[in-house]
């Protein structure tokens, strides 16, 4: 077996011990019904909705030109509204009173914007560093087209009505 197989088994093997210590667990538990349906609905809820949603905004952003970035915005603002969602949407007063000492809708949605507006910034300084080569770039391709024929351009240049049928030809030939 190679360090990979063996890896691999050993991550496996490590699995398997990490879901018996949760099982073991949850059977110390009082409520552990009520929390094997908690976590039951959050396997459907993820398969189910979640999964399919961000497989969609994957396609979507597919043929975005800056999908990188875009998917990286996205990928943020999920993971922060999920983090912030069952504080945010749990009814009454919070059990710590510590735990809500702001207003977190209001602060989520300045979060939000700061990673739209990052995302933004980013898209742009891209956007900006790839013209910016392409220019580079086409400026290369003059010089190489100056060094070579750069006197036959200055003589078309002169007499252009003269020289018509000659530039005609070297062009084709």
């Amino acid at each position: 077996m190679n360090g990979t197989t063996v890896l691999r088994y050993a991550l496996g093997a490590l699995g398997l011990v990490l879901i018996g210590v949760g099982a073991g667990q949850l059977a110390l538990v009082p409520e552990a019904g009520a929390v094997a349906l908690w976590l039951a609905g959050a396997l459907v809820l993820h398969d189910a909705v979640i999964a399919p949603l961000v497989l969609a905004a994957g396609l979507l952003v597919a043929a975005a030109p800056a999908r990188g970035v875009l998917r990286g915005a996205l990928v943020t603002g999920g993971a922060l509204v999920l983090i912030t969602l069952p504080l945010l949407v749990r009814p009454g007063a919070p059990p710590n009173p510590s735990a809500l000492p702001l207003p977190y809708v209001r602060n989520l949605l300045l979060v939000l914007a700061a990673v739209a507006l990052a995302a933004l910034l980013l898209t742009a300084v891209g956007a900006w560093r790839r013209r910016a080569r392409e220019r580079g770039e086409e400026r290369q391709e003059r010089g190489k087209g100056d060094d070579g024929g750069g006197e036959r351009d200055k003589r078309d240049e002169g007499d252009e009505g003269d020289e018509g049928g000659e530039r005609g030809e070297d062009d084709g030939g």
